[in-house]
């Protein structure tokens, strides 16, 4: 399972969204619970914004419980994530994620793709906390080997998936997409601190 990313480097064209943080910090070890950074369509444009990492319907009342992964195999007929595929699609930029691999002592590695950019396939909801709403994302995982990786979508998928009106059966043909080739390298073991958030989070191994 994909349980922490990075997101430490940004283009301009990123950066000049509406709704970009201004001063957002670069992370290398980005986690379930933390606030990240997602895209989602508005109108016939891209608008960035924080949300908390892990999806919050506005009925879910123990935060603990809420999901920071849907799988795109089941996530059309679940409850929790049902109304979010069809309306709140978003995407999650980020350089690159880490997985870990092996038996008796898991070796972590770094993927990423040619571009500078991934961007994960996730849902949003909206949740009232004290008098404000706040947002909250859960990141689309699919099956890969014995692994599970995040839905990552090119630049056309991208698209389809942020418009309000694509079809659903062009969306759940999004879902079963293949995984496509990535680059990767094994990793030092400082990586498995996960209160390092600091480029030694790479440091090969």
């Amino acid at each position: 399972m994909t349980g922490r990313y990075a997101l430490f480097r940004w283009p301009p064209a990123l950066a000049g969204l509406r709704g970009f943080p201004a001063g957002l910090a670069p992370h290398w070890s980005i986690a379930p619970a933390a606030q990240v950074l997602m895209l989602r369509g508005v109108a016939d444009a891209r608008e960035a914004a924080l949300a908390r990492w892990g999806l919050t319907p506005a009925w879910l009342t123990d935060l603990s419980r809420a999901p920071a992964h849907a799988r795109a195999e089941t996530l059309v007929e679940q409850p929790m994530f049902r109304e979010a595929f069809r309306s709140r699609r978003c995407l999650l930029p980020a350089n690159g994620f880490y997985e870990w691999r092996g038996t008796a002592r898991k070796r972590p590695y770094w993927l990423t793709g040619a571009a500078p950019l991934l961007h994960f396939a996730a849902l949003w909801e909206a949740y009232p906390v004290g008098g404000q709403v706040y947002l909250s994302v859960a990141m689309i995982t699919l099956a890969v080997a014995s692994q599970r990786r995040p839905l990552i979508l090119d630049e056309a998928e991208q698209a389809l998936w942020l418009d309000a009106v694509s079809p659903r059966a062009s969306l759940q043909a999004l879902l079963l997409r293949p995984a496509p080739a990535l680059r990767e390298r094994a990793l030092a073991a400082l990586v498995n601190d996960p209160r390092l958030d600091a480029p030694e989070c790479l440091t090969p191994a």
